[in-house]
């Protein structure tokens, strides 16, 4: 009979070679484990089997995560989702099954600085991720300058391409920054190459009908919103300052704080 021990290097070459680090390493305890509780053989290489799935899993939401460039205090654990409107607290809680992603639908959103669109659409694709979705965040300004280079570099259809393979492109900050003509023609061939194939979030303080600010043409600007909003779902967060919430609140709580007594006082009361 072959003792446990002469098998171990065997095994661990098994395991190094069918790429199951998380068995490999784990596999000892739950040997023992079962042996103890009495489990069945194919109740120990489930659990075996869960636990190498649960890393692998892990292992890819990190890597979607760091590949999405999000920024990561931007989740919902943190953002106070009571203080949107009613029905834009629903369409929110709708749009976290990820569904809209499937049917290659748009999310816009428009409000004031300030009032929390980034970190609402920022939330929103930690959550796609989390379902192992790959999303890419980008600033206007930042994904415009990199399809300007590529287009300089005759490498538009490859960046195009490379961009392709995010089900969810985020688009921050459309029309906070103006932009030339040359530059709205990468943004406008950017939307048209996504239409209907993959899915657009995106935030703007500008209203469509100061879209042609941005595309600096009527029929361009006509059809760029087409594309967009053809399949979206549209989320108006026509809401004060969050940041000049925050600072009011400070300065009230200042105010009413007990004033530390002074020497002078303390003598005055004596």
């Amino acid at each position: 009979m072959i003792k446990p021990d002469q098998t171990r290097p065997e095994l661990h070459e098994y395991l190094r070679e069918l790429k199951l680090p998380t068995i490999r390493g784990y596999y000892q305890d739950a040997a023992l484990l079962a042996q103890k509780d009495g489990l069945s053989y194919e109740q120990f290489l489930k659990d075996l089997l869960e636990r190498e799935c649960e890393a692998r899993w892990q292992g890819r939401i990190e890597r979607l995560t760091a590949l999405s460039r999000l920024p990561l205090d931007k989740t919902f654990d943190l953002f106070d989702i009571t203080r949107l409107p009613l029905r834009t607290q629903q369409q929110v809680r709708a749009l976290q099954a990820g569904l809209f992603v499937e049917r290659k639908e748009n999310v816009l959103a428009f409000g004031n600085p300030g009032s929390g669109k980034t970190h609402l659409l920022s939330a929103l694709c930690h959550q796609l991720v989390r379902q192992g979705r790959r999303v890419l965040y980008t600033t206007s300004s930042t994904i415009v300058q990199e399809l300007l280079a590529a287009k300089r570099d005759l490498m538009l259809p490859r960046a195009l391409k490379r961009l392709s393979s995010f089900e969810v492109l985020f688009i921050d900050d459309l029309g906070y920054v103006q932009q030339s003509r040359e530059e709205m023609e990468v943004l406008f061939t950017l939307l048209a190459d996504r239409y209907e194939r993959a899915s657009v979030v995106l935030t703007s303080n500008l209203p469509f009908s100061q879209w042609e600010s941005i595309f600096k043409d009527p029929m361009t600007t006509a059809a760029a919103i087409d594309r967009l909003v053809h399949h979206c779902v549209i989320l108006e967060l026509n809401l004060p300052s969050y940041r000049a919430e925050q600072a009011k609140k400070r300065t009230v709580k200042a105010d009413v704080a007990p004033q530390a007594e002074t020497p002078m006082a303390a003598n005055q009361q004596e």
